[in-house]
């Protein structure tokens, strides 16, 4: 992974999990503390309903009550058939203003009717519809009454069907039974209301139950729905209610809702309060929603910031990465953008004085070393005055021809003839084929001194033959070969030089003899001379061999490299019998054609 990439990484890492986890801690704890308000508020409103059932049961207990006052009246109502119709008429007309009274009491009351001992049915309502008494007393709520052992009882909802218009709707039934101050059954007394005044809820509940969609089921010590808050509010017909009746008081147990169960005081009326989850804990799921929005936005944010930081931060950096792999391969360039003045700008800047440094302590270091490289090159080229010996070799040959000694003046041609091609007008380089002219003049001098000793075999190929190469890099290999290979003076000397191309196209050259070699010892030593040769500055000076020895094996070895490079090399093989094998790596091109190459 890149720096860039885990640096963003890392403060992505450290930012968004501790929002993460603050954000989920803080919502959980919110989101417990709405729950318990909330459960807190359906108890609350579970209390005031039970608070207005109370005060409602409270009131109509009195109402009913208060026509105890005539039980004598009520307890003669069912001896009515007996009396004379002037005496029937006179006690129904009595009748009549008792329920009247009552129905004055309070104004939700609809119909008021009293059944006496003898089934006898006094009604007054403040209705234009009137109780069909035969129907009233068919009814099944009705008989269920009768049996009751209940003084004061609410029945369930029932419908209109013992009224003569058999209207539309639902009505609940208080009653109370009468007994006259004997103890004696008196007959009951029958309220009619309507569902929706049982429970008197103030402005700010019913906005509370319709935010909420709050359900209030209310029934009677019998099970039977009392009140039904969708019917009373006209969201549901009582017709639908009373059809699925049974199916509202049965406790599910469903996790989509809030349930609290209570009971009026006397344990009359029981009420079932359900609150929808969905809707009492809607601001738990607001504060989710807002909850996540937030940490998507957070992390978008903090995404950007984390991007804008590792940019700015890394940029300098890959910028010194840029500019320290252009030195590598030699380019030593300065970082020229304007850097900040942080650690990292200071850095850059220390880098580019380093770098400005460096570029300059390597021209002076070039300058010097291609200065100390032409010299040590002349001083090896100009180890002897060429006009100097072609002077004296002429005088020499001449006074030999005047003393008729044709073969010292033979030999002072031929070397002539070696000077003019080491040191003559063709300079620094010249064909392998005027190299190979000069190791033959050599070897024809050494002939001429030890009679024909030593034999030259030349295998190089014609095209290889004008490649051009620095001088003198042949014939000290063969004057080698004689000087330390050439003992046994019984038999001749073999000398061999085979050139070859290499798959690169450059020069590989092997000049061998199969004279007496060297010992194991020396050939260590001198392999590790060659190997150690170097064009570093520092060793140029300590690889020169001492005055009067002659232009060496590691001599020729520091000349190649000084004017190839280190690529190109002068080597000592490996012995495979007696003799010797020099193996020599140059370039296919010349000396002046590698100079005025860019």
């Amino acid at each position: 992974m890149k720096f860039q990439n885990k640096l963003m990484a890392g403060y992505l890492l450290a930012c968004v999990i501790p929002l993460v986890f603050v954000s989920v801690f803080i919502f959980r704890q919110a989101a417990a503390g709405l729950e318990d308000s909330s459960q807190e508020f359906a108890s609350l409103y579970t209390s005031q309903i039970k608070t207005s059932l109370n005060e409602f049961l409270e009131e109509y207990d009195e109402v009913t009550k208060s026509v105890l006052v005539d039980n004598e009246l009520i307890y003669r109502l069912g001896e009515a058939r007996k009396l004379p119709m002037a005496e029937q008429v006179n006690q129904r007309v009595a009748a009549q203003r008792l329920l009247m009274r009552v129905a004055l009491l309070k104004s939700e009351i609809s119909t008021v009717m009293l059944i006496s001992r003898d089934n006898s049915v006094y009604q007054y309502t403040a209705t234009t519809s009137r109780v069909n008494e035969e129907a009233l007393l068919s009814r099944p709520w009705y008989r269920e009454i009768d049996s009751s052992n209940e003084t004061f009882f609410i029945t369930g909802l029932h419908d209109r069907s013992h009224y003569e218009d058999k209207g539309a709707g639902a009505v609940v039934t208080i009653g109370r039974v009468l007994y006259s101050s004997n103890g004696a059954y008196a007959g009951l007394l029958l309220l009619d209301l309507d569902p929706f005044t049982l429970l008197q809820l103030d402005h700010e509940f019913i906005m509370a139950r319709d935010k909420y969609g709050i359900s209030v089921f209310i029934s009677n010590r019998k099970g039977q729905m009392v009140y039904h808050s969708d019917a009373a509010s006209g969201r549901m017909s009582w017709e639908k209610v009373l059809e699925s009746e049974a199916g509202y008081m049965e406790d599910s147990g469903r996790k989509d809702r809030i349930v609290l169960l209570g009971s009026t005081g006397q344990g009359e009326l029981s009420i079932r309060t359900e609150i929808p989850r969905v809707k009492l804990l809607q601001k738990i799921n607001d504060m989710q929603g807002m909850t996540v929005i937030i940490i998507v936005l957070s992390c978008l944010f903090i995404t950007l910031i984390s991007l804008a930081l590792s940019y700015t931060i890394t940029k300098p950096i890959k910028s010194l990465r840029r500019s320290m792999k252009q030195a590598e391969i030699g380019q030593y360039v300065p970082i020229e953008k304007e850097q900040s003045r942080d650690e990292i700008g200071s850095l850059v800047h220390s880098y580019n004085k380093m770098i400005l440094t460096i570029r300059d302590l390597i021209e002076d270091v070039y300058i010097a070393e291609i200065k100390q490289r032409q010299a040590k090159f002349i001083a090896l080229q100009n180890q002897i005055n060429p006009h100097m010996l072609y002077n004296t070799l002429e005088s020499i040959r001449m006074k030999a021809i005047v003393n008729d000694d044709d073969e010292a003046a033979e030999m002072i041609r031929i070397l002539a003839r070696m000077f003019r091609l080491a040191l003559g007008k063709e300079g620094r380089s010249h064909a392998i084929q005027h190299e190979l002219e000069y190791t033959t003049n050599y070897l024809q001098l050494q002939n001429i001194r030890f009679e024909n000793m030593f034999r030259l075999s030349v295998r190089i190929p014609k095209d290889m033959l004008r490649c051009r190469v620095i001088p003198l890099i042949f014939q000290p290999i063969v004057e080698n070969s004689i000087n330390h290979g050439f003992t046994d003076y019984d038999r001749p000397m073999e000398i061999g030089i085979e050139g070859n191309w290499t798959e690169e196209g450059d020069l590989l050259i092997r000049i061998t003899d199969d004279g007496a070699g060297m010992s194991e010892a020396k050939r260590l030593e001198l392999m590790a001379l060659l190997e150690d040769v170097e064009t570093n500055k520092t060793k140029l000076g300590q690889t020169d061999a001492p005055a009067g020895k002659g232009l060496g094996l590691v001599n020729i070895a520091e000349r190649i490299k000084l004017q190839y490079g280190d690529r190109y090399y002068l080597a000592l093989l490996p012995a495979a019998g007696n003799g010797t094998a020099i193996e020599i790596l140059l370039p296919s091109s010349s000396y002046e054609e590698r100079k005025e190459s860019p």
